[in-house]
């Protein structure tokens, strides 16, 4: 039987946006606000936002082709942890893998994610305003994990790194956050015998090129230099493909062998019945694991550590981590989930088909609709809010955007994405704010309102913010005078929009490379 890997790995998802944490706007204060803002009338009132809803069902399914996205995704920069602090974002590199980093039935999940959540605990601790540093977790290929970081793309590495002499050239380590761990050949049905390690000279391997184990499989070809015997021949394989995808074509014989962390063979014995560990035949041991930062950082190492140490594998919520993603994890549910996929693709199409309408990137669409409702179409407000847009009957019915029956999915999202291009054009439409930042405000006045951002824009530039900026600007005023729900509710959009950004284009990759190495899905 071949076992459907890569429909956990195809199931691309919104993330789960914190709505437990949002405030919700009565109706009283949605007619005074309407009211208010609105003077003329060729504006409709705005939508309501119901916070803290439990679905937890729905998804959306990665699109067949690629699409570059421009505008919210963070411009590089480098700097220490003081420079972080000032722009409010620390952002973490990472590899979309089961286990480590994944999308599961709407939810980012994985030891990668619940660290990154509190990590930015960590470094809140002392912070008593509304306005919060961010971790953003940014998903790329293995390949550029360390040229992203030093290129200003990324701050910290999180993705089961090792540290090794090659890598402490080009990038600083945190202390580890591992027990030793052991890099041992793995064997599956069409591997020939081995008698011991010396038993793989003239042999091919098929490793990452960025891996550690090219490392060690370097090393070891030295060895059989100084020994005259023939070396191991390295043939690289795509940066896309996980550990997991490997040993899925060790299992099925499409490969006779794989190199790869002792700790990951066990629990995939469960589901890969015929791979065979040589714990024999051990390329490198001893290894640690540590996050990965650019050199000469040292308030970002300090800060680093201080958290490693309390949070590392030995330590009471490092073993709790370990064994909920590593001994005590589901494997077989999480990689061969048997989801309904059709209504996720229809979704999905909906927001690419009225995103490309009025102009509004689908993928930012799709995740304000996840922040509104976590795309439940059954979700209802208290206010009467409807729907995954979580649409006012009366919004939507406006002449403005005269969309009828919003208790249907393509038409919520239509009347959803049509209103906030309406706020984007009829209120932040003007020459000095780019388009990236007229949909920040237009996401802000989308959940409290036109009238209180335009309140709150003269008041950013009364106390010499730039009122055309939503982050670090208007935010830290709307901060102040409204309270968390609005800066909570553009930062879980433009934070997740990222990580959703990086997800769809490595699933798109890995499935393609799946595709080449002959990896068959059901």
């Amino acid at each position: 039987m071949n076992h459907n890997l890569s429909r956990a790995v195809l199931l691309v998802a919104l993330i789960a946006a914190g709505c437990s944490d949002s405030q919700t706007t009565t109706p009283a204060d949605a007619e005074a606000d309407s009211e208010a803002a609105i003077s003329s009338t060729d504006s409709p009132p705005q939508s309501e936002q119901e916070g803290n809803q439990e679905s937890d069902r729905d998804a959306l399914i990665l699109s067949e082709t690629l699409r570059e996205i421009d505008g919210l995704f963070p411009e590089p920069h480098t700097g220490d942890l003081d420079t972080m602090q000032e722009l409010g974002v620390v952002r973490v590199l990472t590899v979309y893998s089961t286990g480590q980093y994944y999308i599961h039935r709407g939810e980012e999940r994985g030891i990668t994610k619940e660290i990154a959540i509190l990590f930015e605990r960590h470094l809140n601790r002392d912070n008593k305003s509304n306005v919060k540093q961010r971790v953003l977790i940014v998903p790329v290929a293995r390949n550029e994990l360390i040229p992203a970081l030093l290129d200003g793309r990324g701050d910290i590495i999180m993705a089961n790194l090792s540290i090794t002499p090659e890598r402490q050239e080009l990038i600083d380590f945190s202390d580890p956050i591992s027990k030793p761990v052991s890099e041992v050949l793995v064997t599956g049905p069409s591997a020939p015998q081995l008698s011991s390690i010396e038993d793989l000279a003239g042999q091919v391997v098929h490793v990452r090129e960025s891996s550690s184990y090219k490392e060690s499989l370097d090393r070891l070809n030295a060895q059989f230099a100084e020994k005259g015997k023939s070396p191991v021949e390295i043939e690289p394989v795509s940066e896309f493909l996980e550990d997991e995808d490997l040993l899925e074509m060790v299992n099925s014989g499409l490969l006779p062998w794989a190199v790869v962390d002792n700790y990951k063979v066990h629990p995939w014995q469960e589901v890969f019945h015929n791979l065979t560990p040589r714990s024999d035949i051990v390329l490198n041991e001893g290894g640690r694991i540590g996050w990965g930062m650019r050199p000469d950082s040292p308030l970002l190492t300090e800060e680093v550590n201080a958290f490693v140490k309390t949070h590392k594998q030995g330590t009471l919520v490092g073993n709790v981590l370990f064994n909920r993603y590593v001994t005590n994890f589901d494997w077989e549910h999480n990689a061969f989930s048997e989801d309904d996929f059709a209504r996720f693709q229809l979704l999905l199409e909906y927001f690419k088909k009225y995103g490309e309408m009025y102009e509004v990137d689908y993928l930012l669409a799709a995740a304000q609709g996840y922040q509104e409702s976590r795309l439940d179409q059954g979700a209802r407000s208290a206010a009467g809010a409807v729907g995954i847009m979580q649409l006012l009957p009366s919004t939507a019915t406006d002449h403005n955007i005269a969309i009828a029956d919003i208790d249907q999915a393509e038409n919520n999202i239509h009347a959803g994405i049509k209103y906030l291009s309406f706020l984007r054009n009829r209120y932040f439409d003007e020459p000095d704010i780019d388009l990236t930042e007229q949909t920040l405000l237009a996401l802000a006045a989308y959940n409290i309102g036109p009238s209180r951002m335009i309140n709150l824009r003269n008041k950013a530039e009364s106390k010499g913010y730039n009122n055309d900026i939503w982050f670090d600007n208007v935010e830290l005023v709307a901060a102040t005078h409204v309270g968390r729900e609005p800066v909570q509710y553009v930062s879980n959009i433009y934070k997740y929009y990222v990580a959703y950004r990086g997800a769809l284009r490595d699933v798109t990759m890995r499935r393609k490379a799946r595709a080449e190495a002959g990896i068959e899905d059901n």
